[in-house]
Protein backbone atom coordinates (compact mmCIF):
# COMPACT_ATOMS: atom_id res chain seq x y z
CA UNK A 1 0.00 0.00 0.00
CA UNK A 2 3.17 2.41 0.56
CA UNK A 3 4.09 1.72 -2.83
CA UNK A 4 1.06 3.08 -4.67
CA UNK A 5 0.68 6.14 -1.92
CA UNK A 6 4.31 6.40 -2.99
CA UNK A 7 3.20 6.22 -6.68
CA UNK A 8 0.53 8.62 -6.61
CA UNK A 9 2.38 10.85 -4.79
CA UNK A 10 5.44 11.09 -6.72
CA UNK A 11 2.59 11.12 -10.27
CA UNK A 12 0.98 14.11 -9.02
CA UNK A 13 4.39 15.95 -8.19
CA UNK A 14 5.49 15.68 -11.89
CA UNK A 15 2.19 16.80 -12.83
CA UNK A 16 2.44 19.88 -10.58
CA UNK A 17 6.22 20.54 -12.83
CA UNK A 18 4.21 20.13 -15.83
CA UNK A 19 1.94 22.36 -14.83
CA UNK A 20 4.69 24.94 -13.90
CA UNK A 21 6.25 24.30 -17.55
CA UNK A 22 2.57 25.41 -18.68
CA UNK A 23 2.53 28.28 -16.71
CA UNK A 24 5.58 29.25 -17.85
CA UNK A 25 4.47 28.92 -21.69
CA UNK A 26 1.18 30.90 -21.71
CA UNK A 27 3.59 33.96 -20.55
CA UNK A 28 5.29 33.64 -24.25
CA UNK A 29 4.03 35.62 -26.94
CA UNK A 30 4.28 32.54 -29.08
CA UNK A 31 1.83 31.15 -27.40
CA UNK A 32 -1.43 31.22 -28.72
CA UNK A 33 -4.29 33.12 -27.03
CA UNK A 34 -6.64 30.11 -27.04
CA UNK A 35 -4.13 27.87 -25.49
CA UNK A 36 -3.23 30.74 -22.86
CA UNK A 37 -6.95 30.53 -21.94
CA UNK A 38 -6.88 26.45 -21.24
CA UNK A 39 -3.31 27.01 -19.50
CA UNK A 40 -5.06 29.82 -17.13
CA UNK A 41 -7.89 27.12 -16.25
CA UNK A 42 -5.43 24.16 -15.34
CA UNK A 43 -2.84 26.37 -13.75
CA UNK A 44 -5.48 28.30 -11.33
CA UNK A 45 -7.07 24.53 -11.00
CA UNK A 46 -3.70 22.84 -10.16
CA UNK A 47 -3.17 25.68 -7.73
CA UNK A 48 -6.40 26.41 -6.26
CA UNK A 49 -6.72 25.49 -2.22
CA UNK A 50 -10.41 23.84 -3.51
CA UNK A 51 -9.69 20.70 -4.54
CA UNK A 52 -13.24 18.23 -5.43
CA UNK A 53 -11.19 15.75 -3.20
CA UNK A 54 -9.11 17.12 -0.19
CA UNK A 55 -5.84 15.87 -0.77
CA UNK A 56 -5.28 14.34 2.86
CA UNK A 57 -7.68 11.68 1.80
CA UNK A 58 -5.57 8.73 1.26
CA UNK A 59 -5.59 7.88 -2.18
CA UNK A 60 -8.39 9.03 -3.14
CA UNK A 61 -7.33 12.84 -2.55
CA UNK A 62 -4.90 12.49 -5.38
CA UNK A 63 -7.71 11.40 -7.87
CA UNK A 64 -8.61 14.52 -9.00
CA UNK A 65 -4.72 15.74 -9.02
CA UNK A 66 -4.23 12.51 -11.16
CA UNK A 67 -7.18 12.58 -13.24
CA UNK A 68 -8.36 16.05 -14.34
CA UNK A 69 -5.24 17.79 -14.43
CA UNK A 70 -3.45 15.19 -16.60
CA UNK A 71 -7.17 15.88 -18.83
CA UNK A 72 -6.33 19.85 -19.00
CA UNK A 73 -2.54 19.01 -19.38
CA UNK A 74 -2.90 16.76 -22.68
CA UNK A 75 -5.06 19.60 -24.30
CA UNK A 76 -2.99 22.44 -23.21
CA UNK A 77 0.00 20.55 -24.48
CA UNK A 78 -1.42 19.92 -27.95
CA UNK A 79 -2.66 23.78 -28.01
CA UNK A 80 1.47 24.97 -27.52
CA UNK A 81 3.65 25.26 -30.50
CA UNK A 82 6.36 22.39 -29.71
CA UNK A 83 9.06 25.41 -29.31
CA UNK A 84 7.72 26.88 -26.57
CA UNK A 85 7.23 24.18 -24.67
CA UNK A 86 11.03 23.19 -25.26
CA UNK A 87 11.83 26.50 -23.87
CA UNK A 88 9.28 26.10 -20.63
CA UNK A 89 10.07 22.92 -19.43
CA UNK A 90 14.39 23.48 -19.86
CA UNK A 91 13.10 27.03 -17.67
CA UNK A 92 11.00 25.04 -15.10
CA UNK A 93 13.18 22.61 -14.58
CA UNK A 94 16.36 25.23 -13.98
CA UNK A 95 13.68 27.14 -11.23
CA UNK A 96 12.84 25.30 -8.01
CA UNK A 97 9.54 23.87 -9.54
CA UNK A 98 7.55 25.32 -7.37
CA UNK A 99 4.74 27.89 -8.06
CA UNK A 100 4.41 30.37 -5.55
CA UNK A 101 0.96 30.10 -3.42
CA UNK A 102 0.43 33.52 -1.87
CA UNK A 103 -2.89 34.28 0.34
CA UNK A 104 -3.51 36.76 -2.77
CA UNK A 105 -3.50 34.32 -5.29
CA UNK A 106 -5.62 32.32 -2.89
CA UNK A 107 -8.57 34.98 -2.69
CA UNK A 108 -8.70 35.59 -6.03
CA UNK A 109 -9.36 31.69 -6.92
CA UNK A 110 -11.77 31.24 -3.95
CA UNK A 111 -13.45 34.58 -5.68
CA UNK A 112 -13.51 33.21 -8.90
CA UNK A 113 -15.28 30.03 -7.33
CA UNK A 114 -17.66 31.96 -5.58
CA UNK A 115 -19.24 34.34 -8.58
CA UNK A 116 -19.40 31.40 -10.95
CA UNK A 117 -21.50 29.44 -7.91
CA UNK A 118 -23.42 32.49 -8.11
CA UNK A 119 -23.81 32.94 -11.66
CA UNK A 120 -24.39 28.99 -12.12
CA UNK A 121 -27.11 29.39 -8.68
CA UNK A 122 -28.92 32.16 -10.68
CA UNK A 123 -29.20 30.70 -14.37
CA UNK A 124 -30.66 28.05 -12.52
CA UNK A 125 -33.15 29.91 -10.42
CA UNK A 126 -34.30 31.35 -13.67
CA UNK A 127 -34.32 27.92 -15.37
CA UNK A 128 -37.20 27.26 -12.70
CA UNK A 129 -38.56 30.56 -12.31
CA UNK A 130 -39.69 30.60 -16.04
CA UNK A 131 -41.20 27.27 -15.47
Amino acid sequence: MRKILDYIKNRAHALKRETHALYLAAGDSRTPWYAKLVVAMVVAYALSPIDLIPDFIPVLGYLDDLLLLPLGIYLALKLIPAVVLIDARQAAQQASGNLARSRAAAIVIILLWLISAIVIGAMVMRTFDDN
